[in-house]
């Protein structure tokens, strides 16, 4: 397990969640500190990004003990 800021800490975020090291993983190559704090600082806002939607719909069917390298995602690649 590993504790999620929603806003990220280095952007003064304090609130921490639990979540599994795999879904954090997926956030961070997802997406850049500003796009959380503009847009997926909510677990609503997480879900409905189609990434993230489909990659929960995909690691829900794997055991809990999953693990598996993480990419940074091309739509991230040179933003900020």
């Amino acid at each position: 397990m590993d504790r999620h800021h929603l806003i990220p800490k280095s952007l003064k975020g304090r609130e921490q969640f639990p979540i599994h090291k795999i879904c954090h993983r997926k956030i961070h190559a997802t997406f850049s500190e500003r796009e959380l704090l503009r847009a997926y600082h909510t677990w609503e806002a997480l879900k409905s990004d189609n990434d993230i939607r489909a990659f929960v719909d995909w690691v829900v069917k794997k055991p809990p003990e999953f693990y598996a390298r993480t990419f940074t995602s091309n739509k991230k690649k040179g933003r900020d």
